[in-house]
C-alpha cells in the first residue's frame, strides 16, 4: 500500500481514536484501516499503537510519528495545491527560445506584453538560430518558423505564417536597373541568408502567375542573420530575400523597395512547441495566447498590407 495513504490513515486513526471511525470516515473497512497501520509498523519495525478490545493507545514512538507525519502530510497537501495553481494561474519563470529574427522582431514585444499581464512570471527569452532540445536544455517552449515541423514527441501550436519578398535599397537600384523577371537577376549581386530554415543556394519564388526558381551566381554576400542582412540591403549591397516581418517598416519608410513585387518565397508557419499537451502549465498555455494575438495577428497584417502592396505595383 502507498506509504503516503498509509500515513494519512495513521493520522486519521490517533485524531478520531478508532479504526471503525476512520473506517467509516474513508469509506472502506476495518480491515483496511488496521492493515495501513499495521504496514506502517512493520515497515519502521516500531509500535505506533497498543490495541486493545476497549481502546487504542498512541505510543511514545506513534506520538513523534504522529507530529511528524502531520508536518509531512501538510507539506504535500501544499506542494499540490501550488502544482494545481500552476496548472490555473501564471507564475515562476518562463523560459522561451525563437529565431533571432522573429525574436527580435515581435516574440519579445509578446513577452513585454506577457509581463505587463502577468506581473508574477519572470521570462528568459534565448536567441540562436537552431532547434534546441526542450527537455535537455530546460525550456517552456520553442518559437520556431518552418514550413512542416520533422516527427518528435513535442506538442506544436501554429501561431501564424510569414513569406519573404525580394528587397534592394533605392540608391543599389539608381545604380542598377531594376529586374523585370526572376532570370534578370543573373545581372545583379545577391545577398544571401543562411540559416537552418532558409538555404542560399536556390531561391524558390510563388507568383499569380507562375512559379521561378532562381539560383544566384557569381559573387556575393552571405550572412546567418536577419538583423545583419537588413543592415547589408540598407547599405545598398544587392537584392535580398527578407521575412516580411523584418522587411515592413523598410519598404513603409522607403528605405527599402520591393523587387520582382509579384513574387516572393513559398509561406512559412510560425508554431510554438512545447513538450506535452497533459496539464500544460498556465505560464505556458496564456504565453501561446499572447503569441497568438501579438505575433501572429502582425504576421497577418504584414501579409496583407504586402499582398496589397503587389496588387498596387
Amino acid at each position: 500500500m502507498d506509504k503516503v495513504y498509509n500515513m494519512s490513515v495513521f493520522v486519521k486513526v490517533v485524531e478520531m481514536g478508532s479504526f471503525t471511525a476512520v473506517a467509516n470516515h474513508l469509506d472502506t473497512t476495518v480491515g483496511n484501516v488496521s492493515r495501513a497501520v499495521s504496514v506502517l509498523e512493520e515497515g519502521l519495525n516500531t509500535r505506533l499503537l497498543q490495541r486493545s478490545t476497549r481502546r487504542l493507545a498512541v505510543t511514545d514512538a506513534g506520538r513523534r510519528f504522529y507530529e511528524r507525519s502531520v508536518s509531512i502530510l501538510a507539506e504535500i497537501d501544499h506542494a499540490e495545491a501550488e502544482a494545481r495553481d500552476a496548472l490555473l494561474a501564471p507564475r515562476g519563470t518562463l523560459r522561451v527560445h525563437a529565431v533571432p529574427g522573429l525574436g527580435r522582431q515581435l516574440v519579445t514585444r509578446a513577452a513585454l506584453a506577457y509581463r505587463q499581464t502577468y506581473p508574477d512570471v519572470s521570462v528568459d527569452l534565448l536567441l540562436s538560430q537552431r532547434m534546441p532540445n526542450l527537455l535537455e536544455e530546460q525550456l517552456d517552449l520553442a518559437i520556431v518558423i518552418a514550413r512542416t515541423l520533422p516527427d518528435s514527441a513535442y506538442v506544436s501550436q501554429k501561431i501564424g505564417s510569414s513569406h519573404c519578398v525580394l528587397a534592394a535599397s533605392p540608391e543599389y537600384l539608381a545604380r542598377h536597373p531594376a529586374p523585370e523577371q526572376p532570370k534578370d537577376l543573373v545581372d545583379h549581386t545577391c545577398v544571401l541568408l543562411s540559416t537552418v530554415d532558409y538555404a542560399p543556394d536556390e531561391w524558390h519564388l510563388e507568383s499569380p502567375a507562375g512559379n521561378a526558381s532562381y539560383r544566384p551566381a557569381g559573387p556575393h554576400f552571405s550572412v546567418n542573420d536577419m538583423e545583419s542582412m537588413q543592415v547589408a540591403l540598407r547599405s545598398g549591397a544587392g537584392i535580398g530575400l527578407l521575412a516580411g516581418f523584418s522587411a515592413i517598416d523598410d519598404l513603409r519608410n522607403g528605405t527599402l523597395v520591393r523587387v520582382l513585387p509579384q513574387f516572393h518565397t513559398s509561406v512559412r508557419n510560425v508554431y510554438a512547441v512545447y513538450l506535452s499537451r497533459q496539464f500544460v502549465d498556465a505560464k505556458i498555455r496564456c504565453f501561446i495566447d499572447a503569441l497568438k494575438v501579438h505575433v501572429g495577428d502582425p504576421l497577418q497584417s504584414y501579409a496583407n498590407e504586402l499582398a496589397i502592396e503587389c496588387e498596387l505595383s
